[in-house]
């Protein structure tokens, strides 16, 4: 007799189990359906988000053989903003390398190398004017900023998109 009372307590557990994980199971099914929606959705906006930088005013993609560089030929030492209730003078030593592109428009009149060393001046004029605006801390955190900032003063005053990018290289602050 206790036999059978047991098989029969054990088959009622065995049943409670099955029927307790079929619900568990469709809950977590669909929580996990709408994770995967949710994911999906953030996936497309990135892709979304990375494909429309080479469309309507994003950045042109330029290829490597269309692409040409000008390095300065020294590091510039540029003086920065001093911080708050700072009195010392604080610098910024950095390598200048510019990215043309040789198919834009103005490259013919202003790309060569020697135009380029000849406007020298001029590009280091701006690229200090720009870093002379960030104290040490900023310069330090918003250097991509601070290109953007740079190429387009650098665009304007060529009035041309020629040069697209700007590489600092070997960047020190002191």
């Amino acid at each position: 007799m206790k036999k059978n009372l047991i098989s029969v307590i054990i088959l009622a557990l065995l049943i409670v189990n099955i029927v307790l994980t079929a619900i568990m199971m469709f809950s977590v099914t669909g929580a996990s359906k709408k994770t995967a929606a949710l994911v999906d959705n953030i996936a497309t906006a990135l892709n979304l988000e990375l494909a429309s930088g080479t469309e309507g005013g994003g950045e042109e993609v330029v290829s490597m053989a269309d692409t040409e560089t000008y390095s300065f030929a020294e590091n510039m030492t540029i003086p920065l903003k001093k911080d708050e209730g700072d009195d010392k003078d604080h610098y910024c030593i950095v390598s200048i390398t510019l990215s043309i592109n040789k198919k834009a428009d103005g490259y013919k009149e202003y790309g060569s190398a020697e135009n380029l060393a000849a406007m020298e001046g001029l590009i280091k004029d701006e690229i200090n004017s720009v870093f002379a605006q960030y104290t040490t801390e900023e310069a330090r955190n918003n250097q991509e900023a601070i290109k953007k900032e740079i190429i387009g003063r650098i665009q304007t005053m060529f009035d041309s998109k020629f040069i697209y990018n700007v590489s600092f290289g070997d960047i020190m602050f002191g």
